[in-house]
């Protein structure tokens, strides 16, 4: 199924890191819908967001946490 899209659950939170869904991607950095969902959406209540910006600031949170997920699934695809 070279066409297809797996949506690969288990990032962050669940505890899945980039690292462990490197494989889930085809050789050209296709192939893979990563879910993360309450560590985006709780962002502002797990460190280090928690200690850096709280319950008012959860917006923020949320982007800071968004961005870095981003980022790490980037890292480990750039080689591919």
């Amino acid at each position: 199924m070279p066409s297809a899209y797996f949506l690969v659950p288990g990032y962050g939170a669940q505890g899945a890191t980039a690292k462990d869904i490197k494989y889930c991607f085809n050789p050209d950095g296709l192939g893979a819908i990563i879910n993360a969902s309450r560590s985006i959406l709780y962002a502002y209540n797990i460190s280090p967001w928690k200690e850096k910006y709280g319950v008012n600031a959860w917006k923020e949170a949320t982007l800071e946490a968004v961005i870095r997920m981003n980022e790490e699934i980037r890292e480990i695809l750039l080689p591919l």
